[in-house]
């Protein structure tokens, strides 16, 4: 393949390589960012290799981000991995290295980057990097620590192999990744367990969530909810699949509010495609897994309308 050739090429031209990814991480943006370092670690012990980005407690345990002062930047390839477009980036400095490479498995509606290798039919971004090193495997050296975040990685973004775009490869790879040294008991315990506060809003989004004829539901988190159970915007992401647990749900929306007011929308759909809808509403992603935004209880409204046209169509 020729975009892998050619990141492996600027790879080895550079001594310094700076890792990115998105803002608000989940285990598979980590788990890509972190698992990429620490192959090229072990693979070029001589180069500086770092990952930056937002420190988030919650994810330690697949690797911790490094503190680089600006200069760092001079002659230096910058990486982001698991990041669609550019204004989700995490640390604003990405453009200042001397190129920049994309590697993501979002489709690819807002390009940027010298170079770019997307794969919107891979599971994860982790998965991709699994393979990058794979397809050089006899330059490259794939170590526990990068099992572990990959692994990681491809069970936060295949929900425990649970989501459509768990492939045959995916599982394959899953594997590669277990005799690696990935302790997969140990990732999926990790990343099943939830605090007390998140069990107690897991049994609001259940009490409270709408479910329409079509199938289509709905949950609305407030501000004033959050506060109540001690928990902030960002920690909210546990409950997100919650819906699609119950029968009879076909897509559903959770609208999780702003300090500004405005909601972040999570879409998830077990089979009408629901990426279109959210680019209507300043969001994107995959078919059956999607953000949006809405401004307002009217917009919130509008959501809820077009999402319940497209299950009662499914």
């Amino acid at each position: 393949m020729d975009e892998l050739a050619s990141i492996l090429e600027q790879i080895k031209k550079y001594n310094k390589i700076i890792i990115h990814r998105h803002q608000r991480p989940d285990p598979d943006a980590i788990g890509s960012q972190v698992g990429l370092a620490e192959i090229l670690k072990a693979s070029f012990p001589y180069k500086q290799v770092y990952v930056v980005g937002k420190h988030i407690p919650g994810f330690d345990w697949i690797g911790t981000m490094d503190e680089i002062e600006g200069d760092a930047y001079d002659d230096s390839l910058v990486i982001v991995t698991d990041t669609a477009n550019a204004p989700r980036i995490d640390d604003r400095r990405f453009n200042n290295g001397d190129e920049l490479i994309k590697i993501d498995h979002h489709p690819n509606d807002e390009p940027y980057g010298d170079l770019m290798w997307v794969r919107d039919d891979a599971s994860s971004c982790s998965e991709m990097i699994y393979e990058f090193y794979e397809h050089f495997k006899k330059e490259l050296t794939l170590p526990k620590k990068a099992a572990h975040a990959l692994y990681a990685g491809i069970v936060g973004d295949t929900g425990r192999f649970l989501y459509p775009a768990t492939t045959p490869n995916t599982m394959r790879i899953a594997g590669e990744l277990m005799a690696a040294g990935a302790d997969a008991s140990a990732i999926c315990q990790r990343e099943d367990t939830i605090t007390l506060p998140l069990a107690r809003l897991s049994a609001y989004v259940y009490e409270n969530m709408t479910l329409l004829e079509s199938g289509a539901a709905y949950v609305i988190l407030t501000n004033e909810i959050l506060k109540r159970y001690g928990l902030t915007e960002a920690g909210t992401s546990a409950v997100v699949p919650l819906p699609g647990k119950i029968q009879g749900v076909k897509a559903w929306a959770i609208f999780v509010q702003q300090e500004d007011g405005h909601y972040r929308i999570r879409l998830r759909s077990k089979g009408p495609f629901i990426n279109e809808l959210a680019k209507k509403h300043q969001g994107g992603g995959h078919p059956l897994a999607s953000g949006a935004k809405a401004r307002d209880e009217q917009e919130i409204k509008a959501v809820v309308s077009q999402l319940d046209e497209l299950a009662a169509n499914a």
